[in-house]
């Protein structure tokens, strides 16, 4: 035993000198991840990946999706919240929702405090991400040293010139996150929206996001926070969304871990597998039939009936 705490001790003192060595990146085997609103329906997304190989053909790289609706920098956000605790430290996400490229929005890459990277607009995108895991700093990508080579002219696709270009430099080992740029303040543009929260025998919370296959509705009121109201499985619970202050859906419904557990067609409440609270029709379409959707605009209220 005491031999294998000398070799482990070895290996240990050797990796640590190796990534001090001028050239050598911690960062240099790490998996590039890729989210747009581009859809498959044209060039954009390989041409994105062209890109990356052309810059390191060892490169593992993946998508996260590229089917975040058009524009919708909410759930650009929320996605890349969402699966970073699944990828490696080092890991290096570009995600490209940018209805404001060309203007003076700022490029940046965010390392987390968890030693992930996000290679983005500075637009909303990263909200969820900073508020979930962090920001271990903040760099201003530099576009005399970070931008595909003679795409200059070029101002309406920055997710193939700069964020895919800088993205698969930084996880290739090619730079470091120092070398991305000038450094920023830790502060990003943020969306508003409702905090989960309970009070007074009430939760409140926002409608995250639609489950698009299902239609199912994704709110940000984790276990910890519904547990507050003391529900069991079995138990009713009073559902009021709004929209900008207007009443969508109001109606009570049963409390359950699954859907099989009430008839088919009829609304439940259930903790997802991100564990927080959410609305389904068992083998139904709760968005469509309560005309129910996502966005920072959206909130949810949940109650015991009387």
């Amino acid at each position: 035993m005491k031999n294998l705490d000398s070799r482990k001790l070895v290996v240990a003192f050797a990796v640590a000198a190796l990534l001090a060595t001028p050239g050598v990146s911690a960062n240099a085997a790490a998996p590039l991840v890729l989210q747009s609103d581009f859809g498959n329906k044209d060039v954009a997304v390989a041409s994105m990946k062209g890109v990356a190989v052309g810059v390191s053909r060892d490169l593992d790289i993946f998508d996260l999706t590229h089917e975040i609706p058009a524009f919708n920098i909410w759930e650009a956000s929320l996605r890349l919240a969402e699966v970073a605790d699944y990828w490696p430290v080092g890991t290096v996400f570009v995600s490209v929702v940018d209805p404001g490229v060309g203007t003076e929005r700022k490029s940046v890459v965010l390392q987390t405090e968890q030693g992930h990277y996000y290679v983005t607009p500075d637009n909303g995108s990263l909200t969820a991400v900073a508020e979930k895991y962090g920001i271990a700093g903040i760099r201003e990508i530099d576009e005399a040293v970070n931008r595909l080579a003679d795409s200059e002219k070029s101002y309406t696709f920055h997710g193939r010139d700069v964020y895919a270009y800088t993205g698969a430099r930084l996880a290739a080992g090619e730079i470091s996150f120092n070398e991305v740029g000038r450094k920023l303040p830790n502060e990003i543009v943020r969306i508003p929206y409702q905090r989960a929260a309970y009070s007074e025998g009430q939760v409140v919370g926002n409608i995250e996001v639609l489950d698009p296959q299902f239609g199912n509705i994704w709110t940000n009121i984790d276990r910890s926070v519904f547990a507050e109201l003391q529900a069991t499985p079995g138990d009713a619970i009073r559902v009021a969304i709004s929209n900008d202050d207007e009443v969508i859906y109001a109606a009570v419904m049963p409390y359950h871990r699954s859907f099989g557990r009430v008839a088919e067609g009829e609304p439940l409440l259930y903790l997802n597998s991100l564990n927080k609270v959410s609305l389904a029709v068992n083998q139904g379409n709760f968005s469509a039939r309560y005309n129910v959707f996502s966005g920072p605009s959206w909130r949810i209220e949940l109650s015991k009936p009387d």
